[in-house]
């Protein structure tokens, strides 16, 4: 049984109503061009999240070359995704925003804004750092920061997913969970205020406790130099009630449904989840025999524990991924050292499954 390791954050879900039309528009904004695989299929295990039954959905994740985690888009084909019960505010539980790494956050922001997008100030973030916030069409919000950690240069103003922000009822009850199973053991800023930085977030101008989570361990494994160093910040609403994100809705409507890590060790991750109170609540080893679950262009274990405030967090062991998909040419990953590094030559192949505008 291999040791558990967190290899840093693989995608984010986003729940949409057309994987098409959004996939163009997170192309056009930040890049995530390359796509790892798209499918239709029944979402079988994840029945104590969608009704108690197996939902019909279509499915692409995407990455961006420059590095970063990617973007799981996904929407149901049988069913009208539904959006949050009110209008989201800062606070609420869950995911709130998606963080963006870039490597000169002025140029993007300048790139952003002659895109005519919907888009705050530029400002310092508690630690220094410039950002700001945009939204997407179905109003997400993504927050563009600072970080010099990059794969490849391909002249685009972002990489992919460098974090997240969640909102927490108690971020004191929320931090082990985060600490120690995630591995986040750094803290950046822990800060209690108003923040100029969040002003023109919805609810943004409340007073907040926010804590900044890193880790200092450099990351390994297969593709630990294309997902590069992550950051997840807890952020608690001090003067209002915050309300869930996902209250009485389905994983997989509309906005951010979930925070995926690529890991390896699964059973032993298991083991320690439970330990700590986070049992698995999806898990496609129990479901599946072992030689792994198939995603149709790629393959792998998976599983979901959810934080104390019902976010969810997955958790994949990738077994197969495609290379030169054109030619059928895929890697499997089974038999390499879960600490080993692909070499990059076959991580930049990747760049062959860039999709082409041409293909729509």
């Amino acid at each position: 049984m291999s040791e558990k390791y967190i290899r840093g954050i693989q995608q984010v879900g986003i729940g949409v109503r057309n994987v098409h039309e959004s996939w163009k528009w997170y192309r056009g904004a930040f890049g995530v061009d390359i796509r790892i695989f798209e499918e239709e299929a029944t979402a079988n295990l994840m029945l104590p999240y969608t009704g108690g039954k197996p939902q019909r959905r279509h499915a692409a994740l995407a990455l961006n070359m420059q590095g970063g985690g990617g973007f799981e888009i996904w929407n149901y084909t049988q069913r009208i995704p539904q959006p949050p019960l009110t209008p989201l505010l800062l606070g609420d539980l869950g995911i709130f925003s998606v963080k963006i790494k870039s490597l000169d956050v002025t140029a993007a922001y300048n790139f952003h804004k002659s895109k005519g997008y919907k888009i705050s100030s530029l400002n310092t973030s508690p630690n220094g750092t410039l950002n700001y916030f945009l939204q997407d069409p179905y109003g997400n919000y993504f927050e563009v920061v600072a970080c010099q950690s990059y794969f490849m240069e391909e002249n685009k103003p972002t990489g992919g997913v460098y974090g997240v922000t969640i909102g927490v009822s108690d971020i004191e009850k929320a931090l082990p969970l985060y600490t120690n199973i995630l591995a986040y053991n750094q803290v950046a800023y822990d800060r209690t205020g108003v923040f100029t930085d969040l002003e023109d977030v919805a609810g943004g101008k409340s007073e907040f406790r926010r804590i900044l989570l890193n880790h200092s361990d450099p990351k390994m494994g297969s593709f630990s130099k294309l997902l590069g160093p992550t950051q997840i910040e807890l952020i608690q609403v001090l003067n209002r009630s915050p309300k869930k994100i996902f209250e009485n809705r389905y994983w997989g409507d509309l906005g951010f449904i979930h925070l995926c890590f690529d890991v390896s060790g699964m059973h032993s991750l298991r083991e320690e989840c439970h330990s700590m109170g986070y049992p698995f609540t999806v898990d496609s080893i129990a479901s599946h025999d072992q030689a792994g679950f198939d995603m149709g262009e790629a393959a792998g274990h998976f599983s979901y524990i959810a934080d104390p405030d019902g976010t969810l967090i997955e958790f994949v062991e990738t077994l197969k991924v495609p290379i030169f998909k054109r030619f059928g040419i895929y890697l499997n990953l089974k038999k390499r050292h879960h600490l080993n590094s692909l070499p990059d030559f076959i991580v930049k192949a990747l760049r062959f499954n860039r999709f082409k505008e041409t293909n729509e």
